[in-house]
């Protein structure tokens, strides 16, 4: 059994959003027609409460895209996005989520932030997702989304580390890239047995 798990295609990740990664809304076309060769498919959603801890304005003289600590390590502070219930944390209005057959929220812990689609960044707070793709007995994960190099290589990471057979499809996804982070990520994947491929 094959799923597709499609990463955080939301509108505040998209552009015009509060995190927008660029060329994010490039993706939903392709990623809809993908999701006809999946036999599951998984949305996750970033969904934090007002104030969250990852947010730069909840720590006063810190500015977006600061790192600070958290007690389970180092934290990118973000701008505000993805608010429980406001437009910016809806899923992008083509993306077809009729097609879903599970939406995983995270990030809704106000005190962990949560990058993979299966832990929350404590590593040890699972989403539920692993559990269900057991059940369904699904072995191969195609990943899609955003952005390649937080949601899309954290959870490619731990599902590798999970003993699921991984594959990134790069041209689905688009980084953020600061810092080296793209490239940093790209060897991490590569690094766990994570395949990276494109259209042929």
């Amino acid at each position: 059994m094959h799923a597709l798990i499609v990463i955080d295609v939301q509108t505040d990740f998209c552009p015009g959003g509060a995190l927008a990664v660029p060329g994010g809304d490039e993706i939903v076309a392709p990623i809809n027609a993908l999701m006809d060769e999946a036999d599951a498919v998984v949305l996750t959603q970033d969904w934090h409460p007002a104030g969250h801890s990852s947010f730069a304005s909840a720590h006063p003289g810190k500015a977006p895209y600061d790192l600070t600590e958290m007690p389970y390590g180092a934290q990118v502070l973000w701008p505000d996005h993805c608010v429980i219930g406001s437009p910016g944390a809806a899923f992008h209005p083509a993306l077809n989520t009729d097609r879903a057959d599970l939406i995983i929220r995270k990030g809704h812990n106000p005190a962990i932030d949560s990058y993979s689609a299966f832990f929350e960044n404590d590593r040890r707070t699972p989403t539920g997702l692993e559990g269900y793709l057991r059940t369904r007995g699904v072995e191969r994960l195609t990943l899609v989304g955003l952005a390649t190099d937080f949601c899309v290589t954290y959870s490619a990471l731990d599902a590798a580390k999970l003993d699921f057979a991984v594959t990134v499809r790069e041209d689905l996804c688009r980084a953020i890239d600061f810092d080296g982070s793209l490239s940093a990520a790209r060897a991490g994947m590569n690094g766990a047995g994570v395949k990276l491929s494109r259209a042929a």
